[in-house]
């Protein structure tokens, strides 16, 4: 996955900087609650991290309510932003669509004749979506699927009219033809794709990232998370990390942990209301 693939080139740079193994241990199940809760109960030391993401980080706290078996602010502490991917919203090829504008026009003209996929209820593609219609004003219908893969197949297909996918994932039908890129999520256009524009284009201040952060047990000590901090930033700017990163998309981007701490409480106010307005919950 990309999670993984997030991880892998970064705990390599690390295992170089530092002169010891850095492990990549996945913990799949329920949304990345399992992980996080299993080292939320990991002693505070700076030898248990975790790749957190927008997901566990932002949505999930409104997404399963008081289910949820961590609180991201006081289980955790900041370490540091680690890699952006741009989203991006297509359309299948029998849509017909060719512009951004031209899409809310028919949806606005016809309310409820256009549909989207995700990978499910309270997905960042439902979420996206979701902001997507509320700040352009129309209306369209969800099918949630059971993962992003039967989503995109529904799409190419030609099932669903546009879906909300990680620039990685959806690169290859574009770039093949089988799907149309009407914009990318990112602030500015992708690098990877500079031809399709950025959504903020036509609805101006719109930004949608899938983005990844590492953070630490709560309590673990100011200067193991400033050691870890710096060992991540010089990992984030060597040149096989950027070449890696840039094979799938991906922007290493570093910050502090006061930053990156100021970054998720920022997303998840964005992300609350989005959660509540859609209906989302899995609690």
């Amino acid at each position: 996955g990309v999670a993984d693939t997030v991880g892998r080139p970064v705990a390599e740079a690390l295992t170089r900087i530092l002169g010891q193994p850095v492990i990549v241990e996945n913990k799949p199940g329920a949304a990345g609650n399992i992980a996080m809760a299993e080292v939320k109960r990991a002693a505070p030391d700076g030898y248990t991290l975790i790749l957190g993401h927008v997901g566990t980080l932002a949505v999930n706290p409104a997404l399963f309510g008081a289910k949820l078996p961590y609180d991201p602010v006081k289980d955790f502490v900041a370490i540091s932003l680690i890699a952006k991917v741009p989203n991006v919203i297509a359309v299948s090829q029998r849509s017909g669509f060719k512009t951004l504008a031209d899409m809310v026009a028919a949806a606005k003209a016809k309310p409820g004749s256009i549909n989207y996929g995700s990978a499910g209820n309270g997905s960042a593609g439902h979420l996206a979506a979701e902001m997507f219609k509320r700040d352009a004003g129309f209306f369209a219908v969800h099918i949630p699927y059971n993962g992003g893969n039967p989503a995109q197949l529904a799409l190419l297909s030609g099932q669903v009219d546009f879906n909300f996918d990680n620039l990685a994932t959806a690169a290859p039908n574009i770039k093949a033809g089988k799907l149309k890129a009407l914009a990318v999520t990112t602030a500015q256009r992708s690098s990877a794709l500079p031809d399709i524009p950025a959504m903020s284009e036509t609805l101006k201040g719109f930004e949608v990232d899938t983005w990844w952060g590492l953070v630490a047990p709560a309590n673990t000590p100011p200067a193991v998370i400033a050691r870890l901090h710096q060992a991540f930033a010089t990992a984030l700017a060597s040149p096989e990390t950027k070449t890696r990163f840039s094979l799938m998309m991906a922007e290493p981007v570093s910050s502090t942990p006061e930053q990156f701490a100021a970054f998720m409480k920022r997303e998840y106010v964005k992300y609350e209301p989005v959660v509540k307005a859609s209906g989302a919950r899995v609690d």
